[in-house]
């Protein structure tokens, strides 16, 4: 057993880890809110409110699936916990889940007062969170070697 073997995830499918399936799917749809909500802004077209609001609550379901997973890494390994990014990483989503589970809120009002001006900054808010909670999880893979199966 080698070294990067004891920083396998605990939740995996076939050996492939859950987070990194899932992620994805969230940040997808966060950045999409925020296109979306920048759209509707500048058009007061509604349809860029309504593809606003099933964006962020698809990205906020799929995002706590994802926690969940991510979670289950963290909390089932050690070894992954001790590594520098990990807990920025982990602190850093749940300050996004915190955020978009806000904004999912904000966007059930009507289509301008969804967006303008709270929807808006909590889009840009949870986005530049994501920067910075990318760049952490990457560092983690690339850097650390968290969830790299050697051959």
């Amino acid at each position: 057993m080698s070294a990067r073997d004891d920083l396998r995830p605990t939740a995996r499918i076939a050996g492939h880890p859950i987070h990194v399936m899932l992620v994805p799917v969230p940040i997808t749809c966060f950045v999409g809110t925020l296109l979306t909500d920048i759209t509707y802004w500048r058009t007061a077209e509604m349809m860029w409110a309504d593809f606003s609001a099933w964006l962020v609550t698809v990205g906020v379901i799929m995002g706590f699936l994802a926690a969940i997973a991510g979670l289950t890494d963290f909390l089932g390994n050690r070894r992954i916990r001790a590594r520098p990014p990990a807990w920025p990483h982990a602190i850093g989503n749940a300050v996004v889940l915190v955020l978009a589970t806000l904004n999912m809120l904000i966007h059930t009002r009507d289509a301008w007062t969804s967006v303008v001006p709270w929807g808006l900054i909590l889009s840009a808010a949870v986005v530049l969170v994501l920067l910075f909670t990318g760049w952490m999880g990457w560092s983690m893979i690339y850097r650390h070697g968290v969830g790299v199966a050697e051959r």
